[in-house]
């Protein structure tokens, strides 16, 4: 019994950190299909609306330093997507809400976040940011 419980400490030290998720979802997951009127979410996305999710990616490079947001991207993007207007910014982003600041880190690295999913049409109030799919109250960690 003993035994049991002192081999099951590294699991309460790193539960208490991240948040459970209920599912992992990829990029690939994200659309079912692209129609007439644009993209539309897969089965999994609607399902998993505003349950925990854990998704990887890469952190495109923030707009300051100080943002509590971020879009995370499927491929490593080396240039901000909002400082160059002709850039081929891709559909399948997700924008990242965090719960608390962090450290941001370089666009190279995978990481992974876990947060709430949100999907639908939404505009960020204080930057007019637009988004289709949202991970809110969120925490990322590199993997």
């Amino acid at each position: 019994m003993t035994l049991g419980l002192i081999a099951g400490l590294p699991l309460l030290a790193t539960g208490t950190r991240t948040q459970a998720a209920d599912s992992d979802i990829t990029f690939d997951e994200l659309y079912g299909k692209i129609s007439v009127l644009g993209l539309e979410f897969s089965e999994k996305v609607r399902q998993l609306n505003g349950r925990q999710i854990a998704m990887r990616g890469f952190m495109a490079p923030p707009l300051k330093a100080e943002a509590q947001f971020f879009v995370l991207t499927e491929i490593p993007m080396s240039i901000c997507p909002f400082c160059s207007t002709d850039s081929d910014w891709p559909d399948n982003i997700v924008v990242v809400y965090l719960g608390e600041k962090q450290t941001f880190t370089q666009p190279s690295q995978t990481i992974e976040v876990r947060g709430k999913l949100e999907m639908g049409s939404w505009t960020d109030p204080e930057t007019g940011f637009v988004s289709l799919l949202r991970i809110r109250q969120a925490e990322y960690a590199t993997v």
